[in-house]
């Protein structure tokens, strides 16, 4: 971290190591992650925010920290700045789209005072309570204890409490609607039927409930988390699914501090501030949920695919932003609408032949082929394709002068329906290999899609 002070005083260093972080003074700071640069930070009168040898709880926090286990968040006054930029957030967001997370959360917690909170999943999504903490001004942190939590999340939530002083304000789902789930489906229905029912009773109407006593949240999303459905996140928006504490549309306000910034600078910051971090992390999981829902990736896998893994990337949301989900639509020839962007097409190569329903067809009918195939059915708007888009052209590059031939199918649209009932499709992406002299096709049994795990299968059957 490069810094100087306004003021004379020595560059601040180490502030995130204990709960007792003293800024005197204006502070100009910039910060450099891998090579990329998130912005200059200015910290404004940032005063003593802590007394770690007093174990003292700030008096402002006192006012509005109290936990709620069936009402809403509560909330104090609006600030006049409110009532002034109400309308005029997408010029906000426009005026914000070079700016550091830091000033983003200072800028909101200064228009909103009391009436914002963070929504704090026990992920990386810590990194907003630092930058909240990096202000010096009161924030508040709520979260949704969903009861099916990992023990290492319900753990971290307690070690960020006692690292930043604070006490996060939990909420909690209708004890009736999940009684009322459990003995009508039973603990694991959502692997029968989706996740999109239990997640609204444990999840979403919990968070209305948070946000009915709110005027503004802030969240941990980011584009890169989910290229199919995340990809056009504001930095602030009105929020175009939840209300907030006066009511009807227009009433709360959504920042999304983090909406341009790449995961890898997440964990660099992170790392550098000497952050706690969920214990999972260190397992090999990246977007943390629910026990039952969520599991480790593997390398060349988007970090979404640890999520809902069962279900096709389309469905990887709970419905917590739903308002921030692009849109998708088949099209009758089976190409792909997007509301956001326009998706390119994936595997693009000279080495990976890319295959018609007919050819696909006829190979997968041969009784005895002249040569072995391996063929990703996949999906451009899947986020998962899109992930091991390179180390299949890498992996097709290999072979381009040997006796295996490396094709592509897009299965979706149109084409889904044949995918599903003749070449094994439950999922995008899904992988195949058609021996040389056997008529069936073996599907690639593992997640692991780098180069090397692709490779080591061929050669199995080779």
């Amino acid at each position: 971290m490069a810094a100087c002070c306004a003021n004379g005083a020595p560059a601040v260093q180490g502030v995130a190591a204990s709960s007792n972080k003293t800024f005197l003074g204006d502070c100009y700071a910039s910060f450099s992650f891998q090579g990329n640069q998130i912005g200059s930070i200015l910290l404004r009168q940032l005063r003593v925010a802590r007394n770690a040898s007093s174990g003292h709880r700030p008096s402002h926090q006192a006012e509005f920290m109290a936990r709620q286990k069936d009402s809403p968040i509560s909330a104090t006054v609006v600030s006049p700045e409110f009532l002034q930029d109400k309308g005029n957030y997408k010029e906000l967001a426009k005026e914000l789209i070079d700016t550091s997370p830091l000033q983003i959360i200072d800028r909101a917690l200064s228009m909103f005072g009391s009436d914002i909170a963070i929504a704090f999943s026990g992920a990386e999504d810590v990194a907003l309570v630092e930058y909240a903490h990096l202000t010096g001004r009161p924030f508040r942190v709520f979260s949704l204890d969903t009861g099916r939590l990992n023990p290492e999340t319900y753990r971290f939530f307690e070690i960020v409490e006692k690292h930043y002083n604070i006490q996060i304000e939990y909420m909690f789902p209708d004890s009736s609607e999940v009684e009322a789930l459990v003995r009508t489906k039973g603990l694991f229905s959502f692997y029968e039927d989706g996740h999109q029912e239990c997640c609204a009773i444990r999840k979403v109407r919990p968070l209305k409930r948070a946000l009915k006593g709110l005027r503004a949240w802030i969240t941990g999303q980011r584009r890169d988390q989910s290229p199919g459905t995340r990809a056009n996140v504001p930095i602030v928006q009105v929020d175009p699914s939840f209300e907030g504490l006066e009511g009807g549309i227009g009433s709360l306000v959504k920042w999304n501090p983090l909406a341009n910034v790449k995961g890898i600078d997440v964990w660099s910051f992170l790392q550098m501030m000497n952050v706690p971090v969920n214990a999972l992390h260190l397992q090999g999981y990246v977007s943390i949920g629910c026990e039952p829902c969520t599991r480790p990736v593997l390398p060349g896998q988007h970090e979404r695919e640890g999520r809902w893994w069962w279900e096709d990337a389309k469905a990887k949301e709970c419905g917590l932003h739903k308002g921030n989900v692009a849109t998708m639509e088949i099209s009758d020839n089976g190409t792909v609408n997007h509301s956001v962007a326009i998706i390119s097409d994936l595997f693009v190569s000279e080495n990976v032949v890319n295959l018609t329903r007919e050819q696909i067809e006829m190979l997968a009918r041969s009784e005895q082929r002249n040569t072995s195939w391996i063929i990703v059915l996949y999906a451009p708007w899947c986020p998962y394709c899109q992930a091991m888009d390179a180390s299949y052209i890498a992996f097709a590059d290999q072979f381009s002068s040997s006796n295996l031939l490396v094709g592509k199918f897009r299965a979706d649209g149109e084409n889904k329906a044949f995918a599903e009932l003749e070449l094994q499709l439950k999922s995008f992406p899904t992988i195949l290999f058609f021996p040389k002299k056997l008529s069936r096709a073996i599907k690639y049994p593992s997640e692991q899609r780098d180069v090397d795990s692709l490779f080591a299968f061929v050669q199995a059957f080779m």
